[in-house]
This record gives C-alpha cells, structure tokens and sequence, in this order.
C-alpha cells in the first residue's frame, strides 16, 4: 500500500503524519544502491483507502478497502473524454516538455479512469493537487478536475509565451539598431565624417550626466544623442539635434537665484516708479 506524506519535510513521518489514501500496488523491482538507500520500482494496480494504521516502531501496517467507482453516465463521460483529449492537446503544443508521442499514447487508451490518470502524470500539479486526483473515485469528476487544471495551466503558459516574445522581439530590436550604428560608423568612416564624431558624442554624453537633469528630461537628451549617433555629423538633421542637446545641457536646471526678501528696499524702489507712471 503505497501513501504519500502530508509534509515531505517530515523525516520520521508518523501515523498522523500519512494521507489515507492511497494506491495498492505489485513490486516489480528493488535495486540496493551503494549509498544503503532501496530503489524500488512499482505498479499501480488499484485507489484504496486505509481503515487502519499501526506503527510497531519498524514498519507501518494497514488495513485497507478499495475505492469503488460509482455508476456513471456513459454518454457524458463519452464527450468528457473527448473534451480532455482535445484540451490536452492544446496544452502540450503550449508545453515543450512533453514530447508529442505522449498525445498518440493517450488516443491508444480505451479505459477513461487511466486516461485521467495518464494526463494527471504529465502535469504540474502540486502534492496537494495530486492527491485530491487520487482520491477522487469518480472517473467523470476527476476528468472534470483535471480539465480545469488544464485551462489554468494553459493560462499560465500562453501569457509565459507572450513574455518570451515580447523579449525576443526587444533583443531582436535592440541587436538591428547596433547592427545598423555600427554599418553607419563605417559608412561614415569610409566617407571621412567619423574623425570628431566619436569624441563630440562622449562630450555631450559627459554634459548631459553634469547637468543634473530632471529623470524626465536626461531621458529625451539621452534619446536625441542616440539618434545624433546614428546621424551623419554633417548633415542639417543633426546639427538641429546637436543644437538642441547643447541647449537641453545649459539650461540651469537646479540652479536657483537668491531671493531679496527685503519689503523696505522694495518699497523704495517701486512707490517712485508708480508715481512716475500715475503722473
């Protein structure tokens, strides 16, 4: 009788710390390995419930009943079949892990209760999910479950791949535009333009970063001087630009004048002018 943990974390596990249902199960293999530790290799044969446990300090015994399936209605399990074969489908094209060979394995099944368990087996799920699939004796509502874990999981990997393509296409961008500053580099430098060039872009590198800018306006300098970059230095354009970035560096920006708060000073100096003008 084969059950899983409540906790894997727990090292000693206790009757308390068991699930009670479970899988009965035939031993087909058990490998000592150098380490001391037994790998065992299993078939499930059937779902069972455990109606009693006992821990004699060495080993666990139990007392187990198989779960029955219940009586189902063939033409809805029918067309729930067919739904998760289809939904499966869609779910593999999404997850590259599973290779196609396993779609063709599941059309092979006649038996709807090992259907599940086979889409059940390629999935994601977390323990807890795992076994709430075990402990479900109705083939349909399993079916059922397995397809709503489906419609998630789909979710989750369509938006995964909008991501990977939003990303792609920004690499893809951002590699054109080197590729083609680099072909107008030399261009440029076969034309005999790019001796100044280089070092006037640094320069106003250097006075966009000086002059302490608002985060708003160094990102529109920082933005002409990458099309400045991608302009031949003599062309109208970019004397515009470079016109433009030269003035953006010597606005004063967090210079402030100091304020005269003198009301007498300024009274003596406004009363005559506006008597100047009232006369």
């Amino acid at each position: 009788m084969l059950v899983a943990q409540k906790e894997a974390s727990t090292d000693e596990p206790g009757v308390n710390d068991l699930f009670t249902v479970g899988t009965v199960a035939s031993i087909l293999q058990m490998l000592k390995l150098p380490d001391g530790t037994v790998k065992v290799l299993v078939e499930g044969l059937q779902r069972a419930r455990i109606s009693a446990l006992s821990d004699n300090g060495e080993h666990f015994s139990a007392k187990a009943e198989y779960l029955e399936s219940p009586t189902i209605d063939e033409r809805e399990q029918e067309v729930l079949v067919r739904t998760a074969i289809s939904q499966f489908e869609g779910y593999i094209k999404l997850n590259k892990k599973i290779p196609p060979e396993v779609l063709t394995s599941l059309n092979s099944i006649d038996d709807p209760a090992r259907l599940a368990d086979t889409i059940a087996a390629h999935m994601p799920l977390k323990l807890a999910d795992k076994q709430s699939v075990l402990e479900m004796s109705d083939v349909n509502e399993r079916l059922e479950y397995l397809m709503a874990m489906m419609e998630s999981e789909i979710d989750l990997l369509q938006v995964e791949k909008r991501i990977r393509n939003r990303v792609k296409k920004q690499m893809e961008k951002s590699q054109r535009e080197y590729y083609l500053n680099e072909q107008m580099k030399a261009i440029q430098k076969e034309l005999g333009e790019m001796d100044d060039a280089p070092d006037e872009n640094e320069a106003l590198k250097r006075k966009i970063d000086a002059a302490k800018m608002p985060k708003e306006a160094k990102e529109k300098a920082e933005a002409e001087l990458q099309k400045l970059k991608m302009m031949s230095p003599m062309s109208a354009e970019a004397t515009v630009v470079r016109g433009y970035i030269d003035w953006m560096v010597q606005v004063p920006w967090n210079a402030r004048s100091k304020v005269k708060k003198d009301l007498r000073q300024a009274q003596e100096i406004l009363i005559p002018t506006i008597m100047v003008w009232s006369a």
